[in-house]
């Protein structure tokens, strides 16, 4: 165990913290800002919502989500894997892509009611403790959809990228990236290109002084001057290899140069549609999920292991979520690529994301005019760059290595979002989970009750005894089982000896378990396991 983990030294999110660790928090706040500008202007235009959106996000979630949550080093802010749920309510709202801006407007204003209502319910799951209901998907189904989501993100901001604005299905335009290239506005294509080769560079640069400026805002350093050059702003056309192209604004961020009088607000109208009663739920729970997930990776990295209290954390998330909506913003999540390079650049306390929000509102107000002239196809390039980390090689090799059946529910629900939506998508890919474990011979009963019984062995410990099949839709009430021990400071002991069957889902989480208890000083140890057998990704028991 880390002795930083004991130390009385341990940073806190309060006044004295804030005092002794305003220097690091103060300059990680203000590196993490440099990252969040780009980022959260690209993400807001995918999402089909004005480039403001993002950046009104990641200053509430700065601003007051930092108070609310008790998470000290996770950045709050919009997300990529949301721009697939942002814009599919946009569009079912009646977003038009540009072409009726009065359409699209208001299209904005009824999703902005959406996110209100998604904020609310999230502030009920905080105040009803259930965020750990995110805990029921299983993990190769959740791997899928994020992949998926990257997918789309790639397939859709690939065309802007090269200087086009195509619309389509995600598949349709996948089909249609070969005429992309041959299509693609060389000037726009130029620096889109450029900008991918900057931010995929920097995994290779070794100087740690030259990497203190992030790869996000080295891209603008080199293609904001680049645009001005080549006068991608002006209203103007030039030939290349025999064909005319247009410049002119469309092809740069457009953000307003008086922020506080041009906020808007939701339209409530839509709220209770079949589409806002849709959108309500993926925002609540897929937004939940993705954020309670940051939460928890960050914690494990945290070099003083201090554990966020993930009901809090969702009630952070819910009022920020509320208030952003209320004010023209974008859903925002606990954000993993922010809240990484928080701990990288030093970060201490929650003060760094509380600075990281201020840096972005003195950018909106003060440089505005600097910020309408990024290029929207480098803002692309990051995009198509996170996408492809959601959806990477090593993404579908981890799977595979899991287990031919995780494997099968992960590509399944990649399809099927491709083909569906996000929502249908993961319920396929629960729905394969079960058809294969009832093929497995897992009983109906196994589905919806916990046999398990509890034995105080001492009043400082307690044996959980398992029985029958142990799978993800019972995880939360073994769970329960051994949080309740957790906080009482009791070992605990898993006995799977009557056991059999345990998904790769139950055996993911018994393991980050034990890591808790670890960290904690306690023990949690698991026996019978040498009467199961490897079966793919599950534990059967030998006959």
């Amino acid at each position: 165990m880390s002795n930083r983990s004991n130390s009385t030294d341990t940073p806190k999110g309060n006044i004295q913290g804030f005092k002794t660790s305003a220097k690091d928090d103060f300059v990680s706040g203000f590196l993490v800002f440099l990252i969040a500008l780009p980022l959260c202007l690209g993400i807001s235009l995918a999402s089909g919502y004005p480039a403001i959106a993002g950046i009104i996000t990641a200053i509430v979630g700065g601003l007051v989500a930092t108070f609310v949550s008790d998470s000290e080093l996770t950045i709050k802010g919009p997300a990529a894997g949301l721009i697939v749920i942002a814009l599919g309510c946009v569009t079912e709202f009646g977003y038009t892509g540009g072409d009726d801006l009065e359409q699209d407007f208001q299209a904005y204003r009824l999703a902005l009611g959406v996110g209100v209502g998604a904020g609310v319910v999230q502030i009920l799951f905080g105040i009803l403790r259930i965020g750990s209901l995110t805990e029921f998907f299983p993990k190769a189904a959740i791997h899928g959809l994020l992949a998926a989501i990257g997918i789309i993100i790639i397939a859709k901001q690939l065309p802007i990228l090269l200087g086009l604005h195509p619309h389509g299905s995600p598949l349709s335009l996948i089909a249609r990236i070969p005429s992309f290239i041959t299509d693609m506005n060389p000037k726009v294509g130029l620096i889109g290109i450029l900008s991918i080769m900057i931010v995929v560079s920097y995994v290779f640069i070794k100087n740690k002084k030259f990497k203190i400026i992030p790869a996000p805002m080295m891209m603008l350093v080199v293609t904001v001057p680049l645009g001005i050059y080549m006068g991608l702003g002006g209203s103007t056309t030039y030939t290349f290899n025999g064909k005319i192209f247009e410049l002119g604004e469309k092809f740069l961020v457009n953000v307003p140069l008086d922020v506080i009088n041009d906020l808007t607000l939701p339209d409530f109208s839509g709220l209770f549609t079949e589409t806002g009663i849709k959108y309500i739920i993926l925002f609540s729970i897929i937004g939940a999920l993705e954020s309670l997930l940051s939460a928890k990776a960050i914690d494990e990295i945290d070099p003083w292991h201090r554990k966020t209290n993930m009901d809090r954390d969702m009630l952070g998330i819910g009022v920020g979520n509320t208030l952003s909506a209320f004010l023209g913003g974008l859903p925002m999540i606990s954000e993993i690529v922010r809240s990484k390079a928080n701990i990288d650049n030093g970060a201490k306390t929650r003060f760094a994301n509380f600075y990281h929000g201020m840096f972005l509102l003195f950018a909106v107000t003060l440089i505005s005019s600097w910020i309408n002239h990024i290029p929207l196809a480098a803002l692309a390039a990051l995009l198509v760059v996170t996408g492809f980390r959601l959806a990477s090689p090593n993404e579908f090799k981890h799977m595979y290595a899991l287990g031919k059946d995780q494997f099968l529910i992960f590509i399944t629900t990649i399809i099927a979002v491709l083909e569906t939506d996000l929502l249908k998508g993961i319920g396929i890919g629960i729905a394969l989970n079960i058809v294969l474990h009832l093929i497995r011979g897992v009983s109906m009963i196994s589905f919806f009750r916990l046999n398990a019984e509890v034995e105080e062995e001492s009043d400082q410990s307690i044996k959980i005894i398992l029985r029958d099949s142990i799978i993800f839709s019972t995880w939360l009430s073994l769970r329960k089982r051994i949080y309740h021990a957790y906080k009482l400071n009791k070992r605990v002991t898993i006995d799977l000896s009557e056991t059999v069957l345990v998904d790769s889902h139950v055996q993911s989480k018994l393991d980050e378990w034990e890591k808790e208890f670890d960290i904690k000083g306690l023990e949690l140890s698991i026996v019978g396991l040498d009467l199961h057998k490897k079966s793919g990704a599950v534990l059967i028991k030998r006959k």
